[in-house]
């Protein structure tokens, strides 16, 4: 079971790393590959309440990847780490099959409470570059965090999040004939969500002076009227002002 585990993990790199050579590179120079053997280690040492030797494995990976992962995590299978320094990885976070994360992710706590305070993650989900998914919430499968973005709300599936506070931008998601997720690792190309403010803003914008032209044109074409009346009103006076001197 635990062989097999482990040629699914380095199947999942050459899946989702473009720069991946060989078995032999992924063993040797993969962190995130290292960081997996270890947490299996201290998970199960977790579970035994052998909690103070399961922290010092931990603490080792973390010396020895510049990833932490609490023993306590449940972490599922082909989980990709890319690059991995900084990612942080709560007590009670639950991480599902397939999840990609890269560097700097934190899957953080926000309770000081002994129960559930960090996220779980679903099947099939990517968190891009530096984001941060902050306390109980669940990220539903297939779902895109944008880089940088801070999650504090659940996140249904399919959805694509960017911004701080994070926001859902996007709700699809894409398969294989399958059925089977396809895995879009593009996380910078992503919905702006300021961009699409601004730009609804300057349609509003531009539909209101294109209204007030045509105000402004209606106004002066009364303008003119009435000018011209008043003309014809003057004329009326000179004409019985005459009248009435004779």
């Amino acid at each position: 079971m635990i062989w097999k585990e482990i040629k699914e993990d380095i199947q999942a790199v050459f899946e989702r790393d473009p720069a991946a050579r060989s078995t032999w590179e992924v063993m040797l120079a993969y962190p995130g590959f290292h960081v997996l053997l270890f947490h299996r280690v201290a998970h199960w040492l977790w579970k035994r309440e052998l909690t103070t030797f399961a922290r010092i494995v931990s603490h080792i990976s973390r010396f020895l990847t510049g990833i932490e992962i609490h023993p306590g995590a449940r972490i599922g299978r082909r989980v990709f780490i890319d690059h991995g320094m900084g990612v942080v990885i709560g007590e009670t976070a639950e991480v599902g099959n397939d999840v990609t994360l890269y560097q700097g992710v934190s899957l953080a706590g926000t309770s000081l409470e002994r129960g559930k305070r960090h996220p779980t993650i679903e099947d099939w989900v990517l968190i891009g570059a530096g984001a941060a998914v902050l306390g109980p919430i669940t990220i539903g499968r297939h779902s895109r965090i944008g880089a940088g973005s801070v999650v504090v709300n659940p996140v249904p599936a399919h959805s694509t999040v960017v911004g701080i506070p994070g926001k859902v931008v996007k709700e699809e998601g894409r398969h294989q004939p399958s059925g089977r997720p396809i895995v879009d690792l593009d996380h910078a190309d992503l919905p702006d969500p300021v961009t699409r403010a601004l730009a609804a803003l300057l349609k509003h914008v531009e539909h209101l002076e294109n209204r007030l032209d045509e105000v402004s044109s209606r106004q002066g074409s009364l303008e003119g009227k009435f000018a011209e009346e008043g003309e014809e009103l003057q004329r009326a006076r000179e004409l019985l002002k005459n009248g009435a001197s004779q």
